[in-house]
């Protein structure tokens, strides 16, 4: 099936498509009020989407990572974020618990992220990071169900 021939499911049900939005729009304010600054929210948004292979949301949230200050450095590295010692222990700790959001039933993941989180993350910030990660996820389900396109420029 060509890209063409997908429904746009934000476009074909805007109304259940501007929930979602509504949600992630009510998430960075949570983000936000538990003391996450919009770096690390998009690292978040950026490794969820690697995982899900969401090439509009890559696209999308490259660009809102370097307008928020991130390097091409550190974003450049991401995916191997593990292998490198350019991330904060919080930032390890957010990024090992959206991994664990995204693969949920992967139960030893899961435990090991949580643990990692409690040594660097309060509960707010804990809350706050995996919600990002579910709404990250919707998006990208989205997108990649609907084959949006990513152009140049």
């Amino acid at each position: 099936m060509s890209a063409d021939q997908r429904v746009f499911v934000d476009k074909q049900s805007p109304d259940a498509y501007q929930a979602l939005v509504r949600a992630g729009e009510a998430v960075r304010a949570t983000a936000a009020e538990a003391g996450l600054d919009r770096r690390l929210v998009e690292l978040v948004n950026l490794r969820v989407s690697q995982l899900n292979g969401c090439a509009y949301c890559l696209n999308v949230h490259t660009r809102a990572a370097l307008r928020a200050g991130e390097t091409t450095q550190r974003l450049g590295v991401l995916a191997a974020w593990r292998d490198t010692e350019v991330f904060t222990g919080r930032e390890r700790a957010a990024l090992g618990l959206a991994e664990a959001t995204t693969a949920p039933a992967d139960a030893g993941l899961q435990s090991a992220a949580y643990e990692e989180a409690r040594r660097h993350l309060g509960d707010a910030e804990i809350s706050a990071v995996i919600w990002v990660a579910i709404t990250i996820n919707a998006f990208n389900r989205v997108s990649v169900l609907s084959k949006h396109p990513v152009r140049a420029g």
